[in-house]
């Protein structure tokens, strides 16, 4: 999708001036095709406020001529009066399968996200969250570790709605304390049978690709989760800016290479498929 113009601002995954060009359905094709990627999931970009639907609009129009993405995560602010009707509107485009909003909040402003840590709590957001349950649509889930215990509580009370936690619930705390918190809220989401998860952005906060930092995350969350549960996800173009789609598979394979063939086969296909309908 076109980048939207304007001044670099602070972000995450730090400096991304790299990135600030036109990334279409084509160039990516052309870095996960060779991998064997016959399907693909585009995850919402952040548009000016009001975009929404348009977002969704042009990244069909990009799918009904190239034949990627093969579904759509959107975007909705749940909590805004109107969200039914903005889901009606994008639901008009036939590759839509979920809505992603936000709701990492952290301590470090370069973290945050969400205006609040608990928005989730917050009963207008409950409701919107309603309507996508009523509509069907999967809730891709990002947060902090600090945060499991609410998105866990969330979980339970809305089990007829899938939530993908994103990027293997953003590991960013690497010390002892981080990774009980970490593992302890894993654990949590885990026992919500509706919570699947994505193992992507792994170099969020390290900017690098590489087995002895990504497997642990890895194996651990297919251990707490289940390969059935999980899914591979290449966050790309965002790994762009410290390595490539190659390596990014490579790694992903290594970290995987304990698993089953049919377990691996989940992993990489089986489980996005049921989860966002690609088949």
């Amino acid at each position: 999708m076109p980048w939207l113009a304007g001044p670099p601002v602070a972000r995450i995954f730090g400096e991304y001036d790299a990135l600030r060009r036109d990334y279409f359905a084509d160039e990516f094709s052309g870095e996960a095709k060779p991998h064997g990627v016959v399907k693909s999931v585009f995850v919402q970009a952040n548009v000016a406020p009001g975009r929404e639907v348009d977002e969704v609009a042009w990244v069909q129009s990009v799918a009904d001529v190239s034949g990627f993405p093969h579904a759509i995560v959107g975007y909705a602010d749940l909590a805004a009066p109107d969200v039914a009707a903005v889901l009606d509107r994008e639901l008009a485009y036939s590759n839509l399968r979920g809505i992603r909003q936000q709701l990492h909040w952290h301590e470090n402003p370069l973290y945050r996200f969400a205006a609040r840590p608990d928005l989730m709590r917050d009963a207008a957001w409950r409701g919107g969250l309603k309507e996508l349950e009523k509509r069907n649509l999967a809730f891709d889930l990002q947060v902090f570790a600090s945060q499991m215990a609410d998105a866990a509580q969330l979980a339970h009370d809305f089990p007829a709605t899938t939530f993908v936690l994103m990027h293997a619930g953003m590991l960013e705390d690497r010390n002892a304390a981080g990774w009980a918190l970490w593992r302890a809220g894993m654990r949590q989401l885990a026992a919500c049978p509706n919570v699947v998860v994505k193992l992507s952005g792994l170099g969020t906060f390290t900017h690098e690709c590489s087995v002895a930092l990504w497997r642990p995350v890895v194996e651990e969350t297919v251990a707490t989760f289940g390969p059935t549960r999980c899914m591979f996800g290449s966050n790309f173009p965002i790994e762009k800016l410290w390595t490539s789609y190659d390596r990014v598979v490579a790694v992903m394979r290594e970290c995987l290479a304990g698993l089953s063939a049919a377990e691996q086969h989940a992993v990489f296909c089986d489980t996005a498929t049921r989860v966002y309908r690609l088949s």
